[in-house]
């Protein structure tokens, strides 16, 4: 005996096929939302870990930035301090240089010269006097090159001829001249005593 199903079969395979792929269309869906939530929830947590990192090297670097400020501040102190140190050695040192002087003036003046002015500014001084001779004035500018620890780099400004009235009858020729002279700094004579290294000799005598 021959069956025959006369049920729409067709229809009834086309609504399995449409219910199948809706099944899996919704569990495409929901693989693919659980998939992007997991995704999501990692790149937040990065995130959030780099957000941490940042604020902790922000942290940091203000807290470095007022050390640095401290720094700097301490190495303006120690700057300042140091420039008062070495301004109190200055004036230390440069107490006894008007006794360097005067006593450089009298072991190193040959005879035939006197002084009529000297006057010291910073490290500099102006010898004002009269001499017998130029050749007088040539001792006197050799002495202070060669033969002064305190004393250096001796310049002739000028040197000009005069006459002096010796007596009412008799006059003499002089030449008046200035020299500057330029004054060492303590510190670089750390190894000469108050009265200076042995001297090569002068002339005895002053006018």
């Amino acid at each position: 005996m021959i069956l025959i199903n006369l049920l729409p079969h067709r229809e009834v395979a086309r609504k399995k096929q449409k219910e199948q792929f809706f099944t899996q269309l919704g569990l495409s869906a929901l693989l693919g939302g659980i998939v992007c939530g997991a995704v999501f929830t990692w790149y937040q947590g990065q995130i959030a870990s780099q957000q941490e990192r940042n604020a902790f090297l922000q942290a940091e670097i203000t807290r470095l930035d007022a050390e640095i400020k401290d720094i700097a501040s301490l190495q303006k102190e120690i700057a300042s301090l140091r420039a008062r140190q070495t301004a109190v050695e200055d004036l230390q040192g440069d107490r006894n240089i008007p006794v360097h002087l005067l006593d450089e003036l009298v072991a190193q003046l040959p005879d035939g010269i006197y002084l009529k002015s000297m006057k010291q500014e910073s490290q500099s001084v102006l010898l004002v006097g009269v001499a017998q001779s130029q050749e007088r004035v040539s001792d006197l500018l050799r002495n202070l090159a060669n033969n002064s620890p305190w004393l250096v780099r001796p310049e002739l400004i000028e040197i000009v001829a005069s006459s002096v009235a010796v007596t009412a009858r008799d006059q003499r020729r002089v030449f008046n001249f200035s020299v500057r002279v330029s004054l060492k700094r303590p510190a670089a004579n750390a190894g000469v005593s108050p009265t200076g290294p042995a001297r090569a000799p002068a002339a005895p005598g002053k006018v």
